[in-house]
């Protein structure tokens, strides 16, 4: 079970609206996707508390993947207070990150 929380349409807003979020679109298929579970699962831990690990599954809500104009997966956004920071496409040592959510929750 991921640590990470599970986004959908419906509630997207509002869990990216306030603080920190990490939001992971990602797939069930992807290989490098399920490279990075752990890590993002390590994050949620380690910032529970301080910022939140959200993933979106882009097979189940096409809608935010064409919203944030995700065409290659994994893609990392870093949002703080529902606006976008900084964002990772592919896979991302978990050092790059923490050094992103860092900066964001400073």
């Amino acid at each position: 079970m991921s640590n990470a929380a599970a986004l959908t349409e419906a509630g997207f807003a509002s869990a990216v609206a306030n603080g920190v979020t990490l939001v992971d679109f990602w797939a069930e298929w992807c290989g490098p996707c399920r490279m990075m579970s752990p890590v993002l699962d390590e994050l949620a831990a380690d910032y529970a508390g301080k910022a939140s690990v959200g993933k979106v599954n882009v097979d189940q809500e096409p809608g935010l993947a064409e919203q944030f104009g995700v065409s290659s997966i994994p893609t990392l956004l870093v949002i703080k207070n529902g606006a976008e920071v900084k964002r990772y496409i592919g896979v991302t040592p978990k050092a790059e990150l923490v050094k992103a959510l860092d900066a964001s929750l400073a």
